[in-house]
């Protein structure tokens, strides 16, 4: 056992360095006033307050709306792939997962540069359109341009999970509820989606907490148009150098990211 304890000590001091360090420098900035000093401990809810502006709760209102719509052409699009590559034999299940994965290992800085290029006004789709004779279609810096960066940056994030519990799954249960007269609808509904619900939950957390908190894909697809909470929370740290507001926005935000994590474990819990 203390052979143990002595491994895990490096850890335990990164992960005091890298999270809970910072984590109290931000809640540190976030209670003082611009201006003062973090070591005298000014505390003020001023900075609370300031978010409550009603053009800081539209910008939290549209990041929601957005990871809303990402989160379930998510899950429309790429439950059933995952369903498709479960049916598959293991050996080539493992090859298609790498497959959805493969874009992941590229970063998404360039990933999102590369969909630029394919959307812009003198993209090679507009390219296409214009060898068919077709007028070129505006693409660039709209919702459509937006969501579709999203959906692509995150759609592995829903489908990894997704086959993950419906890989494990007891095959038997399925054959059973075909032996007991199920349709193969009400297979899906009463067995497959129930057993799958755990992996639905995952992805669904997941892509919702990472496109609500992105902000490379709104100001590069949305061409600087698009205001949502992670680019505010940037913009206050590095163009404004207003620490202490966009320290108060990150804690809001963390504390609505838990507080939608433990809703969607106790939903676990009770499909469980």
């Amino acid at each position: 056992m203390k052979h143990y304890k002595k491994m895990i000590q490096p850890y335990v001091v990164w992960a005091a360095l890298l999270i809970v360090i910072p984590l109290i420098l931000i809640a540190l900035y976030a209670f003082t006033e611009e201006g003062n000093e973090v070591l005298t401990l000014s505390f003020t809810w001023k900075n609370f307050a300031k978010f409550l502006e009603s053009t800081y709760v539209n910008v939290v209102v549209k990041s929601f709306w957005l990871g809303i719509i990402t989160t379930f052409l998510c899950l429309l699009l790429g439950y059933p792939l995952a369903f498709i590559i479960s049916r598959f034999p293991e050996k080539t299940q493992a090859t298609l997962i790498l497959l959805v994965t493969i874009p992941e290992w590229i970063n998404m800085l360039l990933r999102t540069y590369a969909w630029m290029n394919i959307l812009a006004d003198n993209g090679i789709i507009n390219q296409l359109l214009d060898l068919l004779g077709m007028r070129p279609v505006n693409m660039m810096y709209t919702d459509f341009s937006v969501i579709l960066g999203l959906v692509c940056n995150f759609m592995p994030f829903m489908i990894i999970p997704i086959h993950t519990s419906l890989s494990k799954m007891d095959k038997s249960l399925i054959e059973a509820a075909y032996d007991l007269g199920a349709t193969p609808f009400q297979t899906f509904r009463k067995v497959i989606w129930k057993l799958s619900i755990p992996g639905v939950l995952n992805g669904i957390m997941m892509v919702f907490l990472l496109s609500v908190s992105t902000f490379v894909i709104p100001k590069l697809l949305g061409g600087g148009q698009y205001m949502l909470i992670g680019n505010l929370i940037e913009s206050q740290f590095i163009s404004v150098g207003d620490w202490n507001f966009g320290s108060a926005i990150s804690l809001i935000l963390a504390v609505i990211i838990l507080i939608f994590m433990s809703l969607m474990k106790r939903m676990d819990k009770q499909e469980e």
